[in-house]
């Protein structure tokens, strides 16, 4: 697994907040119709195209990733924090999760039929995210599927150093126009098919953005 500065960061405030974390996030179950309507659609998608396994990649506590089964996928979770894929094994013994890391996933060419990077990318500095989208490509099988899910604006260079119940934990975060991301996932040779812009939530600055991406046959 490639590790960075930023990787080894992110890794020790999860590692740190996830308990907590764990608690607070919401279920999918518990999730709005429109955010539940594109994890189904997504789902759909990626069994009717019958490719392969789906890595729920950034899994956290495992939650989506059971969602994911419990529509019929063959679905796995991945996350750079050790302490999270021990939550979500305790949570899902059922399920299977690993440590890993985006940018260098531990997985062979063209293994996947699906990816969903669920909130799970915005802690990539912009430079970087080229790597992980280059990563999607590589791993997704042709005709697989990649639902990306993230916090869209202008390009902006977030930071804290409190989090989750106020753990001494500091994460920073980056968003982009969603115009750049689909710019980007088109430059890794994936194909944009479907964009969603959510508008912010109360009290939550960012939009939310959806896509829905194909790897061509």
């Amino acid at each position: 697994m490639t590790d960075t500065a930023y990787l080894a960061g992110v890794r020790e405030s999860y590692d740190t907040v996830a308990a907590d974390y764990a608690a607070s996030v919401k279920a999918p179950a518990e999730l709005d119709p429109l955010s539940r309507a594109m994890l189904t659609a997504f789902a759909e998608l990626a069994q009717a195209a019958g490719r392969g396994p789906v890595a729920d990649v950034g899994c956290g506590p495992g939650k989506v990733t059971a969602y994911l089964t419990d529509l019929g996928l063959s679905a796995f979770g991945i996350d750079v924090s050790p302490k999270m894929v021990e939550l979500a094994r305790e949570a899902h013994p059922h399920l299977r999760f690993a440590v890993g890391s985006m940018t260098a996933l531990e997985i062979g060419d063209h293994d996947l039929g699906g990816i969903l990077a669920y909130y799970s990318t915005h802690h990539t500095p912009p430079e970087l995210l080229p790597v992980v989208f280059a990563e999607f490509h590589r791993t997704l099988a042709p005709g697989g599927h990649l639902m990306l899910v993230c916090r869209v604006g202008k390009a902006e260079h977030l930071r804290r150093t409190l989090a989750y119940g106020d753990h001494p934990a500091p994460f920073e975060s980056y968003r982009l126009p969603a115009e750049r991301i689909a710019e980007l996932l088109e430059q890794a040779g994936l194909v944009v098919t479907s964009q969603l812009v959510q508008a912010n939530e109360q009290g939550v600055k960012g939009a939310i953005a959806s896509f829905m991406v194909d790897k061509p046959e």
